[in-house]
């Protein structure tokens, strides 16, 4: 049927809940950069992150004017936070904030019923499988080897390092293009309408969708050539593995 299937990641192959915006993840990054010699209060430390987060995408949207969705090396961000209290750090030490930070805010993180089944069917039946994911390298790598997923991709392109995010036809185009992938030959599977399946189907992909409780809400129409409704990872590999 086909021999590339694309992959979201985060409410399609990992189920994850993260809060990046209580106080007890603040007060906790702000000791954390106490401790390295940048003194912030935790209400100070907050504003700082979210001013830097978007004077950081006007500087990708100004780089990149023929991208509709930009994302930011949020490493840049926690670099510049130090910069702000004149303290210079490692890379070695903005990857440990960075990671520390997202450990901080993550709830709970785990694969979905069904996730392991789906990619050892497809890799059996000889078939290429791609992650295409809007997130942060410094927090994904880490989740990718933790939750044992990085063994079954042929290639991986998260949008921290393209600076371009889905629904862009220009992130899908990177992917296609580093790989070679043939339009016609691969389907994305998503549980995002607008990013995974608004951005297929304005690309010229097949696409499935799944809808998984983390989903947004449906508030327009549904592009995709495949649904699963109920969330069940299982229905996936009756739908469109042959």
């Amino acid at each position: 049927m086909y021999k590339n299937y694309v992959f979201d990641l985060y409410g399609t192959l990992i189920d994850i809940n993260t809060d990046e915006w209580c106080d007890d993840l603040w007060k906790k990054m702000a000791l954390l950069y106490g401790y390295h010699g940048a003194h912030y209060t935790f209400e100070e430390l907050n504003k700082e992150y979210d001013r830097l987060v978007e004077l950081e995408k006007e500087k990708m949207h100004a780089k990149h004017p023929s991208y509709t969705v930009v994302d930011i090396n949020i490493e840049n961000v926690f670099n510049e936070l130090f910069t702000l209290k004149k303290v210079k750090v490692s890379k070695e030490q903005i990857l440990f904030i960075a990671e520390a930070f997202r450990c901080y805010s993550t709830k709970y993180i785990k694969l979905y019923d069904g996730v392991t089944d789906l990619l050892d069917t497809l890799k059996a039946n000889g078939k290429k499988i791609y992650l295409l994911s809007n997130a942060q390298r410094s927090f994904t790598q880490n989740e990718l080897n933790m939750l044992g997923l990085t063994k079954y991709f042929n290639g991986i392109v998260i949008s921290s390092d393209e600076e371009c995010s889905k629904p862009d036809t220009n992130y899908f185009k990177i992917l296609f293009d580093r790989y070679s992938l043939k339009k016609d030959e691969s389907i994305m599977i998503g549980n995002d309408y607008i990013s995974d399946i608004g951005g297929a189907s304005d690309f010229g992909i097949d696409s499935l969708y799944i809808h998984q409780s983390i989903s947004p809400e449906i508030k327009g129409e549904l592009r995709s050539t495949y649904s699963v409704m109920d969330g069940d990872v299982f229905k996936i590999k009756k739908l469109i593995v042959k």
